[in-house]
Formats: C-alpha cells, structure tokens, sequence
C-alpha cells in the first residue's frame, strides 16, 4: 500500500495534482487507514497514469473521464476530436510566433511590405523621426480598413516621392510638424501647398480626382489624427479654407476663382 506521496512519485505528478484529481472526482479517493493516512494500491497508480498519459497528450481533464471509460469506437472518435483541436491550436500558435518574430522588425508588424519600404524612404529622405511616425500611425489605420487598396496608395506615394516639387512640398509639411498655431510662417506653407493643389487641379482640366481618397468616415479618423498631433494643424487647415480648399486626407476644392500668385 502506497502513501499519497508514493502514489504520485509513481505516477509522475505532484502530490497537489492527485489532490485535485480527487476534488474534482477524477480518481477515486480511498477510504482513510485507523492512523488517518490514505493508502493506494497499484489500480490507482495504474489509473493515474492512464489520466496524466490522457492530460500529457492535450486531453483537457473535463473530458478524460470520458476518454477512460468509453468503447474503442467512442475512443477512437474522441482522440480524433481532440486531435482536430490540437491541430487548430498549434496553427494558431504558429500564428502567434509569426505574429512575435514580426515585431523585431518593427513597422511590418502592422503594415504591408509596400508601406514598409515607404516608410524606410522617408528616413533615408532625412524626414524626421515624428513625421515618419505619424505617416506611419496614418498608415496604419489605412491598412486595417483598406488593405487591398494598399498598393495603389504607396505606388501613388512613392511617384510623389520621385517628383522634386511635391518632394519639397512634403518638407514644407514636415517642418510644421513643431510649430504652434501663432507660427508667421503657416500662411507661406498654405500657399506652396494651394499652388501645387490648384496646378495638380489643372492639370487633370477642372475634374478631381477621387482615385486617392479614403472613405469619408476613415478620413475624418485620420484629419483627427492629424489636428491631435500637430499644434498648428488647424490654423493651417483655416488658412486653406480661406484659400479655396477644405479637408486633409481627401483635399477638395470648395472655390473655383481662387489662385495663389
């Protein structure tokens, strides 16, 4: 007859899992000897292994009983359901490991490779570290919600990226990024932006394009984005109202007779 202790050391498992396999009515609990001690004989070392072998292979304890009591063909279909659950876990878990190897790499955790390299531009343009961080938290609302419309937007970011003017137009925003709202030099950043704006418009003969834009709902999160960054966003929004233009992310023209000199 085997203590408790012994019982387990059998069995290979600690002396608190016998415990709860007998709270939980697992293993059968026997009666106690005329000192107070439980004595186990080897039907219960034989029935411990059996539920640790079952527990070791995944068996969640809720179903062993079932498994130590069942039929070779009640067996045999709930090792196949408990296999098919293993198998989802584990593709899962192997998406979870891909999901953890991505964050060394930073902003490919959450954007495309497009955007990705989008953004590795950017820095080696010599753009500051907080508005790549800024495009990059923009970017990535776009990604969650438009993800098949991602590369045509970085396509169309990267061409701007490869014309000189729109290229110094993108360092005008960017030293923005710091200035406050009082800043004498927003109103001249407003007009190098309304003159490219009105030559782009112009340029396509009066029809504007929508090819760019984002569903108004997700523009209006990204102006939010925007106004909550930046401490000269809404007297720069102003000044191109004023100018004839309203919106952030999807630019629109509200007049027709203004033009920058």
């Amino acid at each position: 007859m085997l203590t408790i202790g012994e019982l387990a050391a059998y069995a290979g498992v600690t002396v608190r899992a016998v415990r709860h396999h007998h709270a939980t009515g697992l293993l059968a609990e026997p009666e106690r000897d005329a000192s107070g001690y439980r004595r186990y004989d080897a039907g219960a070392v034989v029935e411990l292994i059996r539920i640790r072998t079952l527990a070791d292979a995944g068996v969640p304890l809720a179903r062993v009983r079932e498994l130590l009591f069942a039929d070779d063909e009640a067996f045999a279909a709930a090792v196949e359901d408990v296999s098919r659950r293993l198998r989802a876990e584990i593709r899962e878990r192997q998406r979870h490991l891909r999901l953890v190897a991505q964050l060394a790499a930073g902003d490919s955790l959450a954007l495309p490779a497009e955007a990705v390299a989008y953004l590795e531009r950017l820095h080696e343009l010599g753009f500051a570290e907080r508005f790549v961080a800024g495009e990059r938290d923009a970017w990535i609302l776009v990604a969650a919600q438009l993800p098949d419309q991602m590369p045509f937007y970085m396509t169309m970011k990267s061409q701007q990226l490869d014309d000189p003017a729109t290229l110094e137009l993108y360092r005008d925003m960017a030293a923005t990024i710091d200035w406050d709202a009082t800043d004498p030099r927003l109103p001249a950043v407003a007009d190098h932006l309304v003159a490219a704006l009105e030559g782009w418009y112009d340029a396509s003969d009066g029809a504007e394009s929508t090819s760019g834009r984002v569903p108004r709902d997700l523009a209006a999160l990204l102006d939010s984005v925007f106004l909550d960054a930046v401490p000269a966003a809404r007297t720069l929004l102003a000044l191109l109202q004023a100018r004839g233009w309203t919106g952030w992310t999807n630019l629109e023209r509200t007049a027709t007779t203004s033009r920058v000199t």
